[in-house]
């Protein structure tokens, strides 16, 4: 059986961790990992630096942010030692739309015998809003409390370089703006996974 490391991405609040969580459930001999795990120790890294918690800022940017990509990339690789599914619930703003860093990151999973899943969220920014509104996470404060600049800088176009026309599972699909398009969209998502039961 092939190995695959799954990334579900998508911008904050499209829905992520539901569905990572729903996906962990359903699917067998999967690791599930999310790496909002690490924020406890991040906000450690803002607290002795004197800075104010804040993930959109430059500190964050600069200090906090790859350390935590690095940190959850090695609890991948090494959970694939041992299962055929990993799963990584994380943004990956920037290293999704980033064609170097794939091609790297396929190279290295080839030398697991493995290969990469991404499942991209389809959200509406609207519902991201409301969702935000809705979590009442103090990670969303200045996102929404400056909502205009921040959905500027936000992503929501289906990063089609990640499709790889000889591996249909490379980039996947997950509607998920309304009940009834998630429904639809997850079987398809465990049509799929269910190769691996």
């Amino acid at each position: 059986m092939e190995k695959r490391m799954i990334f579900v991405t998508s911008p904050p609040a499209c829905g992520k961790t539901k569905l990572s969580k729903r996906l962990a459930t359903e699917i067998k001999h999967i690791v599930y990992l999310d790496k909002d795990t690490l924020i406890p120790l991040s906000k450690k890294i803002f607290e002795v630096a004197n800075e104010p918690y804040n993930r959109s800022s430059e500190f964050f940017k600069k200090y906090v942010r790859d350390p935590e990509y690095d940190v959850i990339m090695d609890l991948a690789f090494e959970a694939l030692k041992y299962e055929n599914l990993v799963m990584v619930n994380a943004p990956f703003t920037k290293e999704i739309r980033d064609n170097e860093y794939i091609a790297n990151l396929r190279g290295k999973l080839k030398d697991y015998g493995a290969k990469l899943t991404v499942i991209w969220i389809v959200t509406d920014p609207e519902v991201c809003h409301q969702r935000m509104i809705d979590r009442n996470s103090d990670r969303d404060v200045w996102k929404l409390a400056n909502w205009d600049e921040y959905i500027s800088t936000v992503n929501f176009n289906i990063p089609e370089n990640l499709r790889d026309p000889d591996d249909e599972g490379s980039l996947l699909l997950h509607y998920n703006s309304n009940d009834e398009l998630t429904e639809s969209s997850f079987a398809k998502l465990m049509e799929f996974f269910g190769k691996y039961d």
